[in-house]
C-alpha cells in the first residue's frame, strides 16, 4: 500500500471528509476489543459508494466492510487499510403486502420487531442476532432452527472494484450454512424478504421467548456470539463442553460458563487472547472426539 497516493488521493478529494484515519478497531467489534484501523468511513450516503470505489480502484487499498460486528474478531495489530460501514441512507424498512425491504445498516433486532408489528411472520428468530442485514445476508445468519436464506428474494450488491450494482437471489448466492458467494469487495446495500401472513400478538409472544431464552442460556458482556460453526448432527457448544472447556481462560479471554460456543472477554481485553484461547479449543476438541471445529467468527489480522 503507498502511503503517499493515498494522501494524494484523500487531499484532492472531498474524501478527507469523510474517511478517519488511525480508527480504533475495538469499536467495530462486539468483542470491544482489536488494534487500530488505519482507515475508516461510515457510507451514510449512496452516492458515497462511488466515490468510495473510485479511492480504492486508484489507491489499490485493503478493504473491510463491517455491519455491527457481531461476528467480528479483528487482531491486536490492527487492520492495514480501509474500514467500511454503512449508515443513514442504508437503515430504511419497507413493507409491501408479504415482501420486506430493508438495508445493510438495519439492525436484525429492529427488522424482527418491524415485521411483527406489521403482522407478519418469518423473521421473528432474527430478534436474538445483533447484527445487521448485510452482515447476515453475507454470512447466511441464522438462530432457532431458522436462517436469512429461508425467507430471503433477493439482495442489492454493490461491488466496490467494478463499481457496479448486481441483483442476485438466493439461489445466485449459493446460500449455505453460514456461507455465500459474496466477496469481500461487495456490499449488501439492501434486501429483499418474503414472509408470511402472521399475527402480531403471537408474533411478540413469540419475540419475548427467544429473548427470555437467550438470557436464561447465553452470556452477556464483550462477547460476539457463537465461535464455531456446528458440526453436522452435532452441537459445537456440546463438543466444548465435553471436553471440559466450560471457565476456561487465557489471559483476558475465557470460554463461557453458560455456554461452551461464547468466548467472554474482560473490559481492555485482547484480541489476540481470544484467539489463542480458540486454538486451544480448537486443538482439546479435536483430541478428545476428532472433530475439527471450523470458525465461524471472521478473524482479521491472524495467520
Amino acid at each position: 500500500m503507498n502511503d503517499d497516493l493515498i494522501a494524494k488521493l484523500l487531499a484532492s478529494s472531498d474524501l478527507n471528509k469523510e474517511v478517519a484515519a488511525s480508527y480504533d478497531s475495538s469499536q467495530l467489534s462486539t468483542y470491544r476489543v482489536g488494534g487500530i484501523a488505519k482507515f475508516f468511513t461510515c457510507i451514510s450516503k449512496l452516492t458515497s459508494l462511488e466515490k468510495i470505489s473510485e479511492f480504492i480502484t486508484e489507491s489499490g487499498i485493503k478493504v473491510l466492510v463491517v455491519g455491527n460486528g457481531s461476528n467480528l474478531l479483528i487482531s491486536d495489530s490492527g487492520f492495514d487499510g480501509l474500514v467500511i460501514q454503512l449508515g443513514e441512507d442504508f437503515e430504511n424498512i419497507s413493507v409491501a403486502n408479504q415482501e420486506v425491504t430493508a438495508g445493510g445498516a438495519v439492525s436484525l433486532p429492529i427488522l424482527a420487531r418491524h415485521t411483527v408489528k406489521n403482522s407478519l411472520s418469518g423473521l421473528e428468530w432474527a430478534v436474538g442476532v445483533p447484527g445487521t442485514v448485510g452482515g447476515a445476508v453475507r454470512m447466511n445468519a441464522g438462530g432457532h432452527g431458522a436462517s436469512i436464506s429461508d425467507s430471503l428474494l433477493s439482495a442489492s450488491i454493490f461491488d466496490l472494484e467494478t463499481k457496479k450494482y448486481k441483483n442476485l437471489n438466493a439461489q445466485e448466492l449459493k446460500m449455505e450454512y453460514r456461507s455465500t458467494v459474496i466477496s469481500n469487495y461487495e456490499i449488501v446495500v439492501e434486501s429483499k424478504f418474503s414472509l408470511d401472513v402472521g399475527n402480531a400478538e403471537k408474533g411478540e409472544e413469540r419475540i419475548s421467548e427467544i429473548v427470555k431464552w437467550r438470557r436464561e442460556n447465553q452470556p452477556g458482556g464483550q462477547n460476539a456470539g457463537s465461535v464455531f460453526m456446528n458440526p453436522l448432527g452435532d452441537s459445537a457448544g456440546r463438543l466444548i463442553d465435553a471436553a471440559g472447556l466450560k471457565g476456561y481462560e487465557i489471559g483476558s479471554a475465557m470460554v463461557s460458563e453458560k455456554h461452551a460456543n461464547f468466548i467472554q472477554v474482560k473490559p481492555n481485553g485482547s484480541a489476540d487472547d481470544v484467539y489463542k484461547l480458540m486454538k486451544v479449543i480448537h486443538s482439546r476438541v479435536l483430541e478428545e472426539t476428532g472433530v475439527s471445529l471450523e470458525t465461524e467468527t471472521v478473524m482479521v489480522g491472524f495467520d
